[in-house]
């Protein structure tokens, strides 16, 4: 049934696209010709319309080809919208271009502008309403995918675990098969692996998730062969997927897949490239606009307690390169600065330096960090060597972080993990980051820093864990 309501829902959201993509374009030409002052008719509208019978097979296909007429029940919102926008920018340079060379220069280029910001805003819209209205759907039980899991060991527990946790995904486990029953699972059991093709045809699952035991393994491939006679989707969870990424890619080897467990978007020197150039022009801004605060501290440090206005400290930066990071001095002169967290409540602050704090002023140096290239504007908070030691052996993929530039505010940090909160915690949230970087994820990590009422992070906050 799912597959039905599926194809479906489909189909309702690419004619619903279409119907958004043509209507706003007529709705663009009355906006710049009959509500804006100065409009001067060049080009009828029938000719609008003409031109929006191409916008909008072009935005469909464009949209299709970037995956966002697939299930999204796996999706982030942040993804689908990202993709959104990626095509319709695509589809605008790609008419710009088209009217600059057949030399097409009466069509109204505000009327094309508005028409660019009605339909990206009403098709962001659509898709967050359609996302709520199917969250809520699936929580009450509907539109469910019904699922078969085979194995009951750690993978496969922690596979059911999210599902069910997460309702507003609209998976249903039907039941599990394994060599033997499971006494500690709430879940029926419904035979053993020589039985699947039996029970594929009697329950028609729409999905078989195959989370199996390294002792298990050598039945993959009659699970293989009994999915593909059944017709039904299999999905594999490894026994080492802990250890994995959530988005490996494969290179092909002259037809042999190589799986390459961890995925780092900044390996691609035009990513790199890109995100480099963002810090090098978000650096110099912020050192001009806040060069009065940075003299206004300077000042105040100096004044408020003996020692040097900037305190340097040695932290570990990408590739593990030592390198140090520049604050305005907030303590006294003290021999713990390279072994002790700093605390909400410290008794080494100055009265200065807690207002510092207080606004994240002492911060404020690390652009220069970021100028010079030890730094970025966003990416995992750098450690003191002595933490970096302590913590490589202790914390799994904690040295992952170091594959990044890192950056003055992170993903990590605007969800609460700074100072003394969890360490453990803090990493998935830098791996997160590091595995899932794009552009607009800095800038939307810059904005959420600004909007949550400070420009740098101040390392005391505390907030509860929200996965991103």
């Amino acid at each position: 049934m799912i597959k039905e309501n599926q194809a479906l829902l489909n189909r309702i959201h690419i004619l619903s696209d279409g119907a958004i993509v043509y209507l706003t374009l007529p709705a663009a030409f009355w906006i710049r010709f009959y509500i804006l002052p100065d409009g001067i008719i060049t080009v009828p509208l029938s000719r609008y319309l003409i031109l929006g019978v191409f916008l909008t097979v072009l935005q469909l296909f464009a949209c299709a080809a970037l995956g966002l007429y697939r299930s999204f029940r796996r999706t982030r919102l942040r993804r689908e919208l990202s993709r959104l926008w990626l095509a319709s920018a695509l589809v605008m340079a790609l008419l710009l271009s088209f009217l600059f060379v057949q030399r097409y220069i009466d069509f109204s280029r505000l009327t094309l502008a508005i028409y660019f910001v009605l339909n990206v805003g009403t098709l962001t819209c659509k898709r967050i309403l359609l996302r709520r209205l199917l969250r809520g759907f699936r929580q009450m039980g509907h539109n469910q995918k019904h699922v078969l899991i085979l194995g009951s060991g750690r993978m496969a527990r922690a596979y059911l675990e999210k599902v069910q946790a997460d309702r507003e995904l609209g998976y249903h486990a039907d039941g599990y098969v394994a060599a033997r029953r499971a006494e500690t699972w709430d879940l029926p059991y419904l035979g053993g692996f020589e039985s699947l093709l039996s029970l594929l045809e009697g329950y028609r699952p729409d999905e078989v998730v195959s989370a199996i035991e390294p002792e298990d393994y050598q039945r993959t491939p009659q699970i293989i062969e009994d999915c593909e006679k059944a017709g039904v989707k299999l999905s594999i969870i490894p026994f080492y997927a802990q250890y994995m990424s959530s988005n490996p890619y494969f290179d092909d080897l002259d037809g042999i897949p190589l799986m390459n467990i961890r995925r780092i978007p900044l390996d691609n020197w035009a990513h790199a490239f890109s995100k480099r150039a963002l810090d090098i022009a978000g650096s110099l801004a912020l050192i001009v606009l806040t060069s009065p605060l940075m003299l206004f501290c300077a000042v105040g440090v100096k004044l408020s307690s003996p020692g040097p206005v900037l305190f340097r400290q040695k932290r570990i930066g990408r590739n593990k390169e030592p390198f140090y990071m520049y604050k305005f001095r907030s303590m006294r002169v003290n021999d713990g600065q390279d072994t002790r967290w700093s605390a909400d409540r410290d008794e080494r602050k100055t009265a200065f330096g807690a207002l510092m704090r207080k606004c994240s002023l002492d911060e404020l140096p690390q652009f220069f960090n970021v100028l010079k290239g030890e730094m970025s504007l966003v990416g995992p908070r750098p450690e003191i060597p002595f933490y970096v030691e302590r913590f490589k052996e202790d914390i799994p993929l904690y040295m992952v972080k170091h594959q990044v530039r890192p950056g003055i505010t992170g993903w990590a940090q605007v969800n609460g993990l700074r100072g003394d909160t969890s360490i453990k915690a803090r990493i998935e949230y830098d791996v997160y980051y590091i595995e899932h970087w794009s552009l607009l994820f800095d800038i939307e990590i810059l904005l959420t820093t600004v909007f949550k009422g400070k420009f740098l992070n101040s390392e005391v906050v505390r907030m509860p864990v929200r996965k991103g």
